[in-house]
């Protein structure tokens, strides 16, 4: 995987269009699991993007809109749905802390793995 096709995964995860009508983010907010194969392919997008603007002072607009989202808003419906009584995936947390510590990795420039001793809480 290209950059250019790594950001693009990126930016269709948030972006709901004819062409991508299961963005990550339209699924979480009509309480939907992703679909299979999904949350691994915004992992290794989120690693292509990393490695190739790792020494980058700047990033686009739309591609650091679509960061803040995956990490941000992901977690916000995650946390609504579950209150809401949606039977979520049992790793969807894990994988969504994943996403955001990837999304926090490209703007600090230094890549971040989750704790090894496991997630806590809710």
């Amino acid at each position: 995987m290209n950059y250019e096709t790594a950001r693009k995964i990126l930016i269709d995860q948030v972006f709901a269009s004819e062409n991508h009508s299961d963005s990550l983010l339209m699924r979480l907010k009509q309480g939907k699991p992703p679909v299979p194969g999904q949350i691994t392919s915004i992992l290794l997008a989120l690693k292509v993007v990393f490695e190739a603007l790792k020494e980058a002072s700047t990033l686009d607009r739309d591609l650091a809109y679509a960061l803040f989202e995956l990490s941000m808003k992901t977690q916000q419906l995650f946390a609504a749905g579950r209150k809401a009584g949606v039977d979520w995936p049992p790793l969807l947390k894990e994988d969504l802390l994943r996403i955001s510590l990837a999304a926090e990795s490209i703007f600090s420039g230094n890549w971040q793995t989750p704790p090894s001793q496991g997630f806590g809480g809710v």
